[in-house]
């Protein structure tokens, strides 16, 4: 059987990448081979929100997006909000003191995610926060937190 690769480029992170994939891989494993670990291979079948990232600024599940979609486009992977360890994104920042997680598997799948949210709308009620993070599950933590740490974000976005 012959593997048919395309040569693609974009960029990942701010970061202009140059590669040459298989049209079959996978948006989650270039990632991976890229060394970008924070989006987590579940479900394979975009149901549970592990493997979130943002192509163009939009939410898409990377266990189910082709590699070679990257081809002229942007991808944000959690990896990619942080300017420092000092420096978190708000969302971020929210989740850590909101206490958002417990094992933490899901916990970057859904910080893209509700990134992706405030960028839409920056003043979600508490059931826009619920029904955008639907697609997001997690076992460990009950939602609660996770609810609180996203409209606490949405707040501090929206106050600078």
């Amino acid at each position: 059987m012959t593997m048919t690769t395309t040569r693609i480029s974009g960029t990942i992170n701010g970061r202009e990448v140059t590669t040459e994939v298989d049209n079959a891989t996978l948006l989650l494993d270039l990632l991976r081979d890229l060394g970008l670990t924070g989006a987590k291979p579940s479900c394979e079948m975009e149901v549970c929100g592990a493997c979130a990232v943002q192509l163009d600024g939009l939410p898409v599940s990377a266990c189910t997006t082709l590699a070679i979609e990257l081809d002229g486009r942007t991808v944000e992977t959690v990896e990619g909000l942080a300017q420092s360890a000092d420096a978190l994104h708000p969302v971020q920042r929210a989740f850590l003191q909101k206490s958002a997680f417990q094992c933490g598997f899901c916990t970057p799948g859904m910080i893209m995610s509700a990134k992706a949210l405030l960028e839409a709308n920056p003043s979600p009620s508490r059931d826009d926060v619920v029904h955008w993070l639907e697609g997001s599950i997690c076992r460990c933590t009950g939602y609660e937190s996770i609810v609180e740490a996203v409209l606490e974000a949405a707040e501090e976005m929206r106050n600078g």
